[in-house]
């Protein structure tokens, strides 16, 4: 609520060519307890003036010489947007209904007549001065609201992304221990997907999106996932089907994020060659995400330690994945791969496994 405090701080900018009008309005103004006003004769110097004071209310004269009172609207039209106008009162003699509707139409709020009367322009500079201060209440009760609006939002987007890597890590804790590798994964794959220049948001979503790749392992029986021995071939049909449930478990939603989270989850196990499942997709054929962190995953697991091997050195890793590249992988995605491989050796290192004491060479 504003207080007549609030009103007599107001800045008020004056503008009229006549010099005896300006001491007149400034003495009614100060007599009523305004202090924090300025003036000037020279309406070339009103846009000079109401940047530096930016005033909450200009007391404008229309018919003055080189500038008048419309030429100098028209240029703070040119320098404010509509919802930050300053409230105008137009002062002048003319009285016709032509001038008035042309006043208002250029963004005076209202209009007093000269010879004024005291009393009334008082009430015209106080009423214009509450409509302004209410206006910049709500629009500051607005953007308190938007921020609000903005923090809850980020703080729903960060749960949201935080039950995705716990979900992600849950498949991986049924599957083996290396809680940090879909850490590695995904942060492998949104490097790779910028290096093959994919924007920003696009590598936001494959490193949010990635970790869910192998969600659907929940779905697998333990006599199967846990086996410690190699699978059967019914065995090994029910193993792959993880992709599937993966992408029935991710189906339905109706986010970005969840829409490539499926993608990835249903042909991160498709090859370059057309031999891999569930689809046998081919080449271009298996979206990019899924080639990227089909990738990155197999990466991170030769390099990783098992409970049932040893870690590769990431030379015979790079060696496999050369091998690979044109039947398993995208082989341009194979060269950049190790184009960017000091920023992958970077990754593994900060992310390594607690555990592991020797680094990984």
């Amino acid at each position: 609520m504003s207080t007549d405090k609030d009103f007599k701080d107001s800045r008020i900018l004056i503008i009229d060519d006549e010099q005896a009008n300006l001491i007149l309005i400034e003495k009614v103004l100060e007599l009523d307890g305004y202090h924090n006003f300025v003036s000037t004769s020279d309406s070339t110097e009103a846009i000079e003036l109401y940047q530096q004071h930016q005033p909450h209310l200009i007391l404008l004269d229309l018919n003055m010489p080189v500038f008048d009172g419309f030429d100098v609207m028209n240029q703070l039209a040119a320098i404010e947007p509509e919802d930050n106008f300053p409230a105008v009162l137009v002062l002048t003699a003319q009285v016709d209904r032509e001038t008035r509707i042309r006043a208002l139409n250029s963004g005076a709020k209202d209009y007093v007549h000269k010879p004024f009367d005291r009393v009334e322009l008082l009430s015209r500079i106080r009423n214009q001065l509450e409509v302004k201060r209410l206006y910049e209440m709500v629009q500051n009760q607005n953007n308190v609201l938007e921020e609000k609006v903005a923090e809850r939002t980020q703080e729903l987007n960060e749960t949201r992304l935080e039950v995705i890597q716990r979900l992600g890590l849950a498949a991986e804790y049924r599957d083996n221990e290396t809680g940090l590798h879909i850490i590695r994964m995904s942060k492998v794959s949104a490097e790779l997907a910028r290096a093959v220049g994919l924007s920003d948001v696009q590598c936001e979503l494959i490193l949010n999106s990635s970790p869910m790749h192998d969600i659907g392992k929940l779905g697998i029986p333990d006599s199967v996932l846990l086996k410690p021995g190699k699978l059967d071939a019914d065995e090994w049909e029910i193993m792959k089907n993880h992709t599937k449930i993966g992408a029935e478990i991710l189906s339905g939603g109706d986010t970005e994020l969840l829409e490539q989270a499926r993608l990835i989850a249903l042909t991160h196990h498709e090859k370059w060659d057309g031999s891999g499942y569930p689809e046998g997709l081919k080449g271009e054929e298996i979206p990019l995400e899924g080639r990227i962190v089909a990738l990155a995953d197999v990466f991170d697991a030769l390099t990783s330690e098992r409970p049932y091997k040893k870690a590769w050195p990431v030379e015979k890793a790079v060696e496999y994945l050369k091998e690979m590249s044109g039947s398993q992988f995208d082989p341009v995605l194979v060269e950049v791969f190790i184009s960017i491989l000091p920023q992958v050796r970077e990754i593994s290192d900060r992310y390594r496994e607690p555990d592991l004491l020797e680094k990984v060479v």
